[in-house]
């Protein structure tokens, strides 16, 4: 068994070593490489490996011999070294080759020698290398080094120098300026608007402590926490706020026209970044009151209708302004050589001529006036017949100027001198006066008046009809007849007629001060053809303003002389004192005589058989007329609807004020003394109570108005 074994393996190692040699003879030179050990590394081994190729050239390849047993195999076969290459002595064995897969028996070469492989011998050493020379240092020159160092601290010391030269000395005033700008905050300081009285100085209109607050976005730490704190105060959501504070503008308005008890109630807070700047906030003590006529201001101080609006040069003064130094954090510098106030100039005042008791009569009068009558709306103006002064001046509806978002922007303005209408028969005593102050007619003139006529293809009809009756020019007034006013008017000269009516105010806007007044319309030149005479003659075909018609019914009650009509009185300076407004030159239109002859038309129309009884006040002589005019529809261009008015003075015999009553697109019926003619009287009475007219001790006189 033991040989068996030893046979096997040793079988096994020879088969190796077969296939070992044949992959030596076909490499041609494989049976030196198999036999012979492997030289050393060293040039002594070179030789040997030449002469053992010359030796052994390369042999044709055979076919190994057999061996005849497996001992033989083994003592026969050399034993090479594992890379297949004779080991030189000392030379590092190489790594065995790996087996073949099928072994071949290795082809004999007669110059391998048998033997083992010596075992590994060690290196040999390296010869050492001689050691280098030390390296030789050759050093600056230490004054070389030392004047470039002095060199180099000279110049940049010289840069410094010239810089702080430059800082301290050329540029000094430059940068000082520029320091002093460094945490500026400019804000203007609000003059203080100018008050508006009524005539006997209550307030209508008055500047209260506002400011508006503002924020700097970047002084904010805490925008959530800040909006929190101002929530309650400023009654704004804290979410709105926290938007507006949060970002980085520098300026942004928080809230405008807070009071000023709100104002410090912040300022208590000690947020850093706010600051607040006077606003421009007003109080309207009166309410309603001549709130068409005072206006109201927005939010960024600035008048938006009436006066406030018309008059803001003068009222609202000049700003000034306030500059302010603050540190980084927010915080004012209070003794900053940066801060400075220009100080503003106050504006300037109003005293007006309206009466508030009066006005605020006249506007619940008129209210009631229009809701009883179905109008769309109405106006109503008192003035004074002395100085042609407006004692009160009303349209409907009224409105809050302390909260006017509860009006509709339409309904914000004074109609009385903005809206423009056909005044109808309100209009004859007009006409009348110039018929009259030419010397054509007087009161008891008497015209056969049918109760309609052609002119120029076009029919003229009398509110009623009747026979041809032969009427006196007082008649024609009282009955209110448009066929017997024609027929006084076809007596006048166009032109004179139409320069009558200009010296009587009409085509000419008043001047109040008030914004939007209207001139209406008064046609002139080729416009004013002989149809539209006798058209403008009873009220059609022109357009006036309530306004215009007070100051002409004043020019008459007043003997024919007319002043521009005034609605301020004086002007009030930031001191207190007052610079009266002076009235316009008076202008004398038609004679004292003739005056006096319209009056008594005027009463007429009061009397037996006039068209005025409903607007008659106990104890006063009342001049007066009614009036239904045919109103245009804008959408059809044509005469639609209709406007009711009563217009008059009293008392008769000693005028004192003039009431005009025009209630817009009645439905609830048309009659101007019916519908206009109690709210006249209402206002009347109250004005000659509050202006202490005692009632008159005589009757009006009775004038015919027929013919015998």
């Amino acid at each position: 068994m033991p040989d068996s074994s030893r046979g096997g393996s040793g079988r096994r190692r020879g088969t190796q070593e077969d296939s070992r040699g044949t992959r030596g003879a076909r490499s041609g030179t494989s049976a030196t490489r198999a036999g012979a050990p492997k030289p050393p590394r060293k040039s002594a081994a070179k030789p040997a490996r030449k002469s053992a190729a010359k030796a052994d050239p390369k042999p044709a390849r055979k076919p190994a011999a057999r061996p005849s047993s497996l001992d033989d195999a083994w003592s026969s076969t050399p034993r090479p070294s594992r890379t297949g290459r004779p080991a030189a002595q000392g030379a590092k064995p190489a790594r065995a080759a790996r087996p073949a897969r099928t072994p071949r028996p290795a082809k004999p070469a007669a110059s391998v020698v048998k033997r083992r492989t010596p075992a590994k011998q060690p290196k040999r050493p390296k010869a050492p290398k001689p050691p280098k020379p030390p390296r030789t240092v050759r050093l600056a020159d230490p004054r070389k080094r030392l004047r470039a160092t002095l060199v180099g601290v000279c110049v940049i010391l010289s840069l410094f120098g010239g810089r702080l030269i430059q800082l301290q000395g050329i540029d000094a005033s430059t940068y000082a300026a520029v320091a002093n700008t460094i945490g500026l905050k400019t804000v203007p300081v609000r003059a203080d608007r100018g008050v508006i009285l009524d005539r006997d100085g209550d307030p209508l209109a008055s500047t209260v402590e506002a400011y508006n607050v503002v924020v700097d976005q970047t002084q904010v730490a805490n925008p959530a926490a800040y909006a929190l704190q101002l929530e309650g105060i400023l009654g704004t959501g804290a979410a709105d706020l926290q938007r507006d504070l949060t970002g980085d503008d520098q300026y942004v308005v928080v809230a405008r026209g807070v009071p000023g008890a709100t104002w410090r109630q912040i300022q208590g807070l000690g947020l850093a970044g706010f600051t607040a700047e006077t606003a421009a906030a007003r109080e309207y003590p009166a309410g309603t009151v001549a709130g068409n006529v005072v206006g109201f201001l927005g939010a960024d101080g600035l008048g938006l209708t009436g006066l406030e609006q018309s008059m803001d040069q003068t009222l609202a003064g000049t700003d000034g302004e306030a500059t302010y130094q603050f540190s980084p954090g927010g915080i004012r510098i209070p003794n900053s050589s940066a801060n400075h106030v220009t100080q503003p100039e106050a504006g300037t005042g109003l005293r007006l001529t309206l009466d508030s008791d009066v006005q605020w009569n006249t506007e619940q009068v008129l209210a009631e006036a229009v809701a009883n009558a179905g109008a769309a709306d109405g106006v109503a103006v008192v003035m004074d017949v002395d100085t042609q002064e407006i004692v009160a001046l009303a349209s409907t509806p009224t409105f809050d100027p302390g909260d006017p978002s509860t009006t509709d922007a339409a309904d914000r303005g004074s109609a009385a001198v903005e809206d423009a209408y056909e005044p109808g028969s309100v209009f004859k005593p007009i006409t009348m006066s110039a018929v009259v102050d030419q010397g054509l007619a007087d009161h008891t003139t008497e015209f056969s008046v049918p109760d309609s006529i052609r002119r120029d293809g076009e029919t003229i009809h009398d509110y009623y009809s009747h026979g041809e009756d032969q009427m006196t020019l007082a008649g024609i007034v009282a009955k209110s007849s448009n066929v017997g006013t024609v027929l006084a008017a076809e007596t006048l000269d166009k032109d004179v007629y139409n320069d009558y009516l200009r010296r009587f105010g009409f085509g000419t806007a008043p001047d109040l001060g008030l914004p939007g007044e209207t001139g209406g319309r008064l046609p002139s030149g080729d416009d004013f053809t002989d149809l539209t005479r006798d058209n403008v003659a009873f009220g059609q075909g022109i357009s006036v303003s309530a306004v215009q018609m007070a100051s002409a019914y004043a020019t008459i009650a007043s003997g024919g002389v007319r002043v521009d009509p005034r609605l301020v009185a004086a002007t009030i300076g930031a001191d207190g004192r007052e610079t009266p407004v002076e009235p316009s030159a008076p202008e004398r239109v038609i004679s004292e005589e003739t005056a006096a002859e319209v009056t008594l038309m005027m009463e007429a129309v009061m009397g037996e058989g006039g068209t005025g009884k409903p607007a008659l006040v106990d104890g006063y002589r009342i001049a007066g007329k009614t009036g239904t005019a045919q109103r245009v529809d804008p959408e059809c261009g044509c005469y639609a609807d209709y406007n009711s008015s009563f217009m008059g003075f009293a008392p008769a015999d000693d005028p004192q004020y003039v009431v005009v009553v025009s209630l817009f697109d009645p439905q609830n019926g048309n009659s101007g003394s019916a519908l206009a003619g109690p709210a006249f009287a209402d206002i009347m009475r109250f004005a000659l109570e509050q202006g202490g007219v005692a009632p008159t001790g005589t009757e009006a006189p009775q004038v015919p108005l027929f013919g015998e």
